[in-house]
């Protein structure tokens, strides 16, 4: 990764940067949903151009991540961030002076390419610039901004739409990312200077990978993102995973004849990596659907404003950031054990949650709850990035990086669409209580049980090699 050494000198500053930049292209999913009736409000537009407000930013993202974080191993990962982190800016600014809905849009669009940008080189510069004694409380930090993002855009718009400072309203969702990002280029600027640790690689762009991703991308997550049937939902999924299959073969295919890879898929053979990323995108699929139902009983049914079901979910932020803050501390046998012990105590606050709130929401028992759930999620997704991270070379934490943000978006929409479409067509079958919110914490739940055996598996020890195999593999 060229410009930053492996021995950084100024890695507090170093890493409130990259955090920074990550929490802002995380909040700005929930962020829009939040301002969505006031800017519809305000600049009125079809219904069609309305959900391309809220699904441009996330298309553009899922579909460019990959192709960023080869822009990143190609021409440096700070000279990328940087060029990300100003484009992001620039378009955040375009999105708060948006006189059309169509502006909006497409600077909605521009704002998730930048993200593509500056989101990959986060977790692949932690991985070059700290040592391995801050590495993992730094992705720990990392893991919490990575999964909170959402929830807190949802606090920050509530409390930015409800206060219309200076009757900006929604606009000031977007316009706030301007200063922040202004700062952060002039202090990114200095602490991700510096000689470079390596040469970055110059070979070509493999533009036919990335057609291939982009087409597989948006036939999976345009259908999923936009109001469209569930048969076309179901077959969107169908054709969108035999087009990742057929991007992840081309792949490898490219790199078994030598050429350059869009994608680095021998991250994948690495011990552990693919189970390890189905269990992160299990957890994390589950809490966006969790998320969203959670906001939509509460303010649908429990009768909550939207600035009090942010603020009725700040518990869960809490217990993610304690434990996940902790979780660096802790001997390396209690850290092994986390993954697998997160999932199933997070599916138990699920299934609870939603038994006391059937009918109101109980704010003391709901706290602790969200606030063991929070901690649940925080062991079961923290220790397992960083053993992704210690287990793939340096080399390859760009791949891993962009692995982990692309499959962790497409979890949590998907995660929206089969947790959230219950409870959507519970509510349009009119039903209440019990029966309105327990069905979708059973179904996230089982996914949760189910992203358990991923993760026992992902910490499996790897086989040790037979020596007879070491000796054929001598000879051939």
């Amino acid at each position: 990764m060229a410009g930053v050494t492996t021995s950084h000198r100024r890695p507090a500053a170093l890493l409130v940067v990259l955090l920074t930049g990550q929490a802002m292209a995380s909040m700005d999913t929930s962020i829009t949903a939040v301002a969505a009736p006031a800017i519809r409000a305000d600049l009125g537009g079809s219904a069609a151009v309305q959900q391309l407000v809220l699904a441009g930013y996330t298309l553009t993202f899922a579909v460019l991540v990959v192709i960023g974080a080869r822009l990143g191993a190609r021409h440096g990962g700070p000279r990328v961030f940087l060029f990300g982190l100003a484009g992001f800016t620039l378009a955040s600014l375009a999105c708060g002076l948006a006189p059309t809905p169509v502006t909006l849009v497409l600077a909605r669009v521009a704002q998730g390419a930048a993200g593509a940008l500056m989101v990959p080189q986060v977790l692949a510069l932690i991985r070059a610039a700290l040592p391995d004694a801050a590495r993992a409380r730094a992705i720990g930090a990392y893991s919490m901004v990575l999964a909170l993002g959402v929830a807190a855009g949802q606090v920050l718009g509530g409390l930015l739409v409800t206060l219309d400072l200076g009757g900006l309203t929604w606009r000031l969702a977007f316009l706030v990312n301007v200063p922040v990002g202004v700062a952060l280029q002039i202090v990114g600027r200095r602490v991700l200077a510096g000689p470079p640790a390596a040469s970055p690689r110059r070979e070509p762009l493999d533009l036919t990978g990335a057609a291939l991703l982009a087409a597989a991308m948006l036939t999976l997550v345009l259908p999923l993102v936009l109001d469209t049937p569930t048969g076309i939902r179901v077959a969107a999924v169908a054709a969108g995973a035999v087009g990742l299959r057929l991007f992840l073969g081309y792949e490898r295919r490219r790199a078994g004849r030598g050429g350059a890879p869009l994608l680095d898929v021998t991250v994948l053979r690495h011990p552990g990596v693919p189970a390890g990323l189905l269990a992160c995108c299990v957890v994390m699929g589950c809490y966006a659907g969790f998320l969203f139902v959670f906001t939509l009983r509460a303010q649908d049914a429990l009768g909550l404003s939207p600035l009090a079901a942010g603020l009725a979910f700040l518990p869960y932020a809490a217990g993610f950031a304690l434990c996940g803050l902790a979780v660096a501390r802790l001997p390396e046998a209690a850290r092994a054990v986390l993954p697998v012990a997160g999932p199933p105590v997070l599916a138990a606050v699920a299934v609870l949650l939603a038994a006391l709130s059937a009918r109101g929401w109980p704010w003391v028992a709901g706290g602790a709850l969200l606030l063991l759930g929070g901690a649940a999620h925080a062991a079961a997704f923290s220790p397992l990035v960083t053993r992704l991270t210690d287990a793939v070379p340096a080399g390859a934490a760009a791949a891993l990086s962009a692995l982990v943000s692309t499959g962790t978006l497409l979890a949590a929409v998907l995660g929206v669409t089969v947790v959230g479409g219950v409870h959507l067509a519970l509510t349009a079958a009119d039903l209440r209580g019990a029966a309105l919110a327990l069905p979708p914490a059973v179904v996230t739940a089982g996914l949760l049980l189910a992203g358990t055996v991923a993760a026992r598996r992902a910490l499996r020890p790897a086989r040790p090699v037979a020596p007879e195999h070491i000796v054929e593999q001598v000879n051939c």
